[in-house]
């Protein structure tokens, strides 16, 4: 995973437990400086680093431990309800979500779709497939909790299905998806075009708002418990964290 070396060194924290479960290359202008990696020796296999215990990501790995193809998650999930995420090569189950997590989404929703109303742009909810690719080679498919969409009526195919870049998306975290939504999926929305990713943390109470340019963290801010959460990209748009956590 990459990270620019300025969203490193305001998350320093954060990233170092990170490297326990992969590798962080460490960028500065696009050019690869550094290399955050965990001592292997150290990690056990219930994910205890120095008395700490790690959170695990569940990726699935379908195919003899390698990585699966485009092709092949399309193949996989074609004829189930399930629902998964394809990230980097990596085949993602996403789990039934907490209530918490649930409460958050509906709270955080109703003010997107409230505020929204008669407004150029729309707010979309999970379970909706977003397939954000940074090359043409390099395809993935998420399902943000919220996604805000300037474009929708130019974007849907044949198909009915949407190809575009949301403007905003939602993630609410959770014990299970709480690595991948810090790391690989804002990474992933940085890299694709999004322009403004909100990380909703239920456990702490927390909304921190990430504006992205030009491939980069332009500029993030962590709003708690008490104080309103407000949008750089769509400006009035905002909501009071007393009534997403509750």
């Amino acid at each position: 995973m990459k990270v620019n070396s300025t969203e490193l060194q305001n998350n320093f924290g954060k990233y170092l437990m990170l490297a326990a479960q992969e590798e962080i290359i460490i960028t500065r202008n696009g050019m690869e400086i550094a290399k955050l990696s965990a001592i292997r020796d150290a990690v056990s296999d219930c994910g205890t680093v120095s008395g700490m215990v790690m959170e695990k990501v569940e990726a699935y790995s379908f195919y003899g431990g390698r990585k699966a193809s485009y092709e092949e998650f399309l193949k996989l999930t074609e004829d189930t309800e399930e629902r998964y995420e394809y990230i980097d090569g990596e085949i993602y189950l996403l789990a039934s979500p907490k209530t918490a997590h649930q409460i958050a989404l509906t709270e955080l929703f109703v003010i997107f779709y409230n505020w929204f109303q008669g407004k150029e742009c729309i707010p979309m909810v999970a379970p909706y497939d977003i397939t954000l690719k940074r090359n043409p080679e390099d395809i993935n498919v998420v399902q943000p909790d919220i996604m805000v969409i300037c474009d929708l009526e130019e974007k849907l195919d044949k198909n009915d299905y949407y190809q575009g870049v949301p403007a905003l998306v939602v993630e609410i975290l959770s014990e299970g998806t709480r690595s991948k939504d810090l790391i690989k999926k804002l990474d992933l929305y940085m890299s694709c075009g999004v322009r403004e990713y909100w990380i909703v943390n239920p456990i702490n109470k927390e909304v921190t708002v990430h504006l992205f340019a030009d491939n980069d963290i332009s500029n993030n801010i962590t709003f708690k418990k008490d104080e309103i959460a407000r949008s750089c990209i769509f400006e009035g748009l905002s909501a009071e964290l007393d009534g997403i956590f509750k």
